[in-house]
C-alpha cells in the first residue's frame, strides 16, 4: 500500500515544524518545499529531520526541494509560504504581498499535486483560503485553512491552567474569522462534561476569552515573530484526520454559504466553523445555535471576513 505523501510549502519556523510533527506521528512521507534562494534551508532542515528517524523511531522519508514536480501525488498539501507578521503589524497588513505568494503556490499544487487537500495557514488566513481557492481551481471541499484548531488549543490552554487540570479534559469551540475578532464560545466550554462557568467566574472566563484572541499577538511581541510550534500543531492534526480517515470535528476555516448565515448560495465565503474532516478533505459542517449576543459576534466577524476577501478581489480582479 502506497504510504500517504504530505507536501508543506516554506520550510520556515511553521513550515519546518509541520514537517516535525508529521514525521513524529509517521503520517507519510513528507516534502519539504521552499523557493530556489532557500533551497539549503529546505535541504538542509529536512536532512537534520531525517536523521532524528533512528532515535525517534519514524520511517517516513523526509526529503528537501524547490521544485514541485517533486509535490507530485500529495495527498495533503500545507501552505505556509509568505511573510509572517513583525512587532505592531495585524494580519490584514500581510494581504498584499502574501496574496501574490499564494496564488503562485496554489498554482503550482494545481499543476502538481491536483488531487491533494490544500491546507493553508498564512496570513491573513482567510483571505489566503479564498486566494488559494480561486487560484488552484479545487473544488471547495479540498480548500481550507487552519485557525480554530490553534485558537481552540490556546483557549483550552488558558482555561486549563486557571483550574490548574489537564488539558485533555476540556473541551471548547471557537468560530468565526482567524483573529482579533474571532468567536470564542463559553457556553460550549466544558471540563469533562462539567460547564466551564461552574467552574470558573465569568471575568476569568472573560479573560481567557480576551488572552486566547489575542494570543498570536502577544507572542509576536515576546519573541519577534509570529508563532509556530502550535500553528503547526494544529495544522498536523487536520492533516492527520484527512490522511487517516478520522471523521474528526475540527474547527477550521471551511467554505460556507447558507450555513451560519455567512452567504448564499454561489457566494460563499472561508469561515471559521466546526467540520468534520476525513479523506476527502471538509465532508460536512456542523451548525450550533448561537444566542442573540453570539450571533452578533458571529455576524461581524463575517463581515470582516468579507472586507478581507473585498481587498483581495478590488486589488486582484482576476481572483474575484
Amino acid at each position: 500500500m502506497r504510504r500517504a505523501k504530505i507536501s508543506i510549502i516554506g520550510a520556515g519556523n511553521v513550515g519546518a515544524t509541520c514537517a516535525h510533527w508529521a514525521a513524529a506521528r509517521e503520517l507519510g512521507d513528507i516534502v519539504l518545499l521552499d523557493i530556489p534562494e532557500k533551497l539549503g534551508v529546505a535541504q538542509g532542515k529536512a536532512l537534520d529531520l531525517a536523521c532524528c528517524a533512528p532515535i525517534e523511531r519514524f520511517d517516513n522519508h523526509v526529503h528537501g526541494t524547490a521544485d514541485y514536480a517533486d509535490t507530485r501525488d500529495s495527498d495533503v498539501v500545507i501552505v505556509t509560504a509568505g511573510i509572517p507578521r513583525k512587532p505592531g503589524m495585524s494580519r490584514d497588513d500581510l494581504i498584499a504581498t502574501n496574496v501574490k505568494i499564494v496564488r503562485s503556490v496554489a498554482e503550482q499544487i494545481a499543476k502538481h499535486a491536483p488531487n491533494a487537500v490544500m491546507i493553508l495557514v498564512s496570513n491573513p488566513l482567510d483571505a489566503m483560503v479564498y486566494t488559494a481557492w480561486k487560484a488552484s481551481g479545487f473544488p471547495t471541499h479540498r480548500v481550507m485553512g487552519q485557525a480554530g484548531a490553534l485558537d481552540v488549543a490556546r483557549f483550552r490552554h488558558f482555561i486549563a491552567k486557571e483550574l490548574g487540570v489537564s488539558v485533555e479534559d476540556i473541551q471548547a469551540l471557537l468560530l468565526g474569522g482567524h483573529g482579533d475578532d474571532m468567536v470564542p464560545l463559553p457556553r460550549f466550554t466544558s471540563v469533562h462534561g462539567i460547564p466551564v462557568s461552574q467552574l470558573l467566574p465569568k471575568a476569568t472566563i472573560d479573560a481567557c476569552v480576551q488572552r486566547a484572541k489575542v494570543g498570536g499577538g502577544e507572542i509576536v511581541q515576546l519573541m519577534g515573530t509570529s508563532a509556530y510550534y502550535a500553528p503547526a500543531s494544529g495544522t498536523i492534526q487536520m492533516a492527520e484526520a484527512i490522511i487517516r480517515d478520522k471523521k474528526r470535528i475540527l474547527p477550521c476555516a471551511a467554505y460556507c454559504e447558507k450555513e451560519f448565515g455567512v452567504g448564499r448560495p454561489g457566494d460563499g465565503y472561508f469561515v471559521g466553523v466546526p467540520a468534520l474532516l476525513g479523506k476527502d478533505g471538509v465532508e460536512r459542517i456542523v451548525e450550533v445555535e448561537l444566542d442573540h449576543d453570539e450571533k452578533k459576534m458571529m455576524d461581524e466577524s463575517i463581515q470582516h471576513v468579507k472586507d478581507l476577501v473585498g481587498v483581495v478581489r478590488s486589488t486582484f480582479p482576476d481572483l474575484a
